[in-house]
């Protein structure tokens, strides 16, 4: 077990804000007073769906490391579904993670997952 002195993780703690603020900070400071065209904001607002899928789509079709859509080696896919559904009827964020996690518990308990 490493042990640092207080200074070191202090430096640690200050850098690790350092790199996690100021890449969100420049694009704040520089295009605040500027007006975007239209296809660049068209542009920018697909990078969230782009984030989310890329996160979501390992998780949710891969299980060790190959494709599978059997619910036994991937629960996730299939408590996704009705996550889906809640989240295009509804457009509740709290209601769709509240039944994706509900999936999985009833998965896990009754699949045996």
């Amino acid at each position: 077990m490493l042990i640092y002195p207080r200074n070191t993780i202090f430096i640690i703690i200050l850098c690790m804000a350092l790199v996690t603020y100021l890449p969100r900070l420049f694009p704040i400071l520089l295009l605040s007073r500027r007006k975007l065209p239209p296809r660049l904001k068209i542009w920018l607002s697909y990078i969230p769906v782009a984030v989310l899928a890329s996160l979501l789509g390992p998780v949710l079709f891969l299980a060790d490391g190959r494709l599978t859509l059997h619910p036994a080696p991937n629960p996730y896919f299939w408590a996704a579904l009705p996550s889906l559904a809640v989240a295009l009827l509804t457009k509740n964020m709290f209601l769709t993670i509240l039944i994706g996690m509900a999936g999985v518990a009833l998965l896990r308990l009754f699949a045996g997952v």
